[in-house]
């Protein structure tokens, strides 16, 4: 239960709760919007889904926060516009793809631009779409973004660029995705972004603009700098490094 969380403020990992994230990210969210300095009580999801199983589905139905859910799949669209019409007046999904390109019309649509919390998973492109987010425009105060463990905890890298990427036709194993955590660590500390922690699972990585909380908290967290990704680890029975070796071969990009 969320309310049975011993929390210490040092350690993420005793913050993380699953109430409709698919691992802790939940229960991490929830403290640092907490410590927050300011809020706007607004969230961005790029990777959606069908609304609930996401990183903002315990924004939207149990905080009734408002937002702007972005999904590329119509059918998972159809679905997660019940769950918005139902528990926020103030959140709205939109069936988009989204390309370098298109982020000027989520920056349109958007109702503020340093949302509380911005989340960004889309298995693919995504260290290009949070480039194109900052350049756009967009400062949020605590970004969530998914990381392939695949990569390691050193090696600072992503995928090439293209359009229409898709993870499951980019490479029979479906480990040619996304970035890796020493990479997104990279890219927003040239923003001037803080890394918080990943969650246990592997999934996801957490950072934080600095301007928006206290710096005791800050100095004080210790998370965890990397975790391998249960799922993927399951699927291959195989270390990072191992599944690594499957790909190997794929073009790459040094961030």
């Amino acid at each position: 239960m969320m309310g049975a969380r011993n929390i210490d403020l040092s350690k993420p990992g005793s913050w993380e709760f699953s109430g409709f994230s698919q691992n802790g990210e939940d229960g991490i969210l929830d403290v640092l919007r907490k410590q927050l300095l300011r809020s706007n009580r607004y969230f961005i999801e790029i990777g959606a889904a069908d609304g609930i199983e996401n990183n903002t589905g315990w924004l939207l139905v149990a905080e009734k926060y408002s937002g702007l859910l972005i999904e590329g799949s119509a059918h998972l669209v159809e679905r997660a516009k019940r769950t918005v019409i139902g528990y926020s007046i103030g959140a709205e999904i939109r069936d988009m793809f989204v390309t370098v390109e298109s982020v000027r019309d989520i920056k349109a649509l958007a109702f503020h631009h340093d949302p509380d919390v911005f989340s960004l998973d889309i298995d693919g492109n995504d260290y290009y779409i949070a480039k194109a987010i900052f350049d756009n425009g967009f400062r949020p105060k605590i970004f969530v973004v998914e990381y392939n463990s695949v990569y390691g905890p050193e090696r600072s890298t992503t995928v090439e660029y293209q359009s229409d990427f898709v993870f499951t036709k980019a490479h029979p194993s479906h480990l040619y995705y996304g970035v890796s955590i020493s990479g997104w660590t990279n890219f927003f500390k040239s923003y001037g972004y803080q890394f918080i922690t990943v969650d246990r699972n592997g999934v996801n990585g957490f950072f934080v603009d600095p301007d928006c909380f206290d710096e005791s908290f800050l100095d004080g967290v210790e998370g965890l700098k990397f975790a391998e990704n249960k799922s993927q680890f399951k699927k291959f029975r195989k270390s990072s490094a191992e599944q690594f070796e499957l790909i190997a071969d794929q073009k790459f990009v040094v961030i």
